[in-house]
């Protein structure tokens, strides 16, 4: 089954060149077989990011928004204070099964991730730090097969099918 993804990457220094993680994920999407909607740049603003993440989850064709950058522990990001307001329910294990499998690749630093996924108005959302290894070993080893119909024994495309039916 193919799903209608949205790429968001929350920056304030990237751009459309610089955006290697958010190609990485609208690619690796692409070839999974999934329609990437859109690609879009937002500053790492709280404001921002929801009024983008909310036309997301407000649009019916939208099944996965997957957003890259300001998960850190510094500065301005603030994509976990942006996003959980919006989540009806969060996907606790999806941040703590990322900080598990980052560990082995970064050792404790992965403590300082606020990697998080939730889902709103039967839309998943995934908060990915905003490196590219982090994406890739977000998508590889636990996106790729989440939002896969046939991984077992079970997956988000379940959760996704039955709201399909219920709509």
């Amino acid at each position: 089954m193919s799903l209608s993804v949205r790429v968001i990457t929350v920056s304030d220094t990237r751009t459309e060149e610089t955006d290697v993680s958010g190609a990485y994920l609208r690619d690796a999407a692409t070839e999974a077989g999934h329609t990437v909607l859109d690609k879009s740049l937002v500053k790492d603003d709280v404001y921002q990011i929801r009024k983008l993440l909310s036309a997301a989850i407000a649009d019916p064709q939208t099944d996965v928004v997957l957003l890259t950058g300001g998960t850190g522990f510094s500065g301005r990001d603030s994509t976990p204070e942006a996003v959980r307001p919006l989540l009806d329910k969060e996907i606790d294990g999806f941040g703590e099964l990322f900080r598990q499998i980052s560990y082995d690749e970064i050792g404790s630093s992965t403590i300082q991730s606020r990697a998080l996924a939730g889902l709103a108005n039967n839309t998943l959302i995934f908060c990915l730090p905003g490196s590219t290894g982090a994406c890739r070993t977000a998508w590889t080893r636990i996106l790729s097969e989440q939002l896969d119909a046939s991984h077992k024994p079970c997956n988000f495309v379940t959760v996704l099918k039955g709201r399909q039916q219920h709509q």
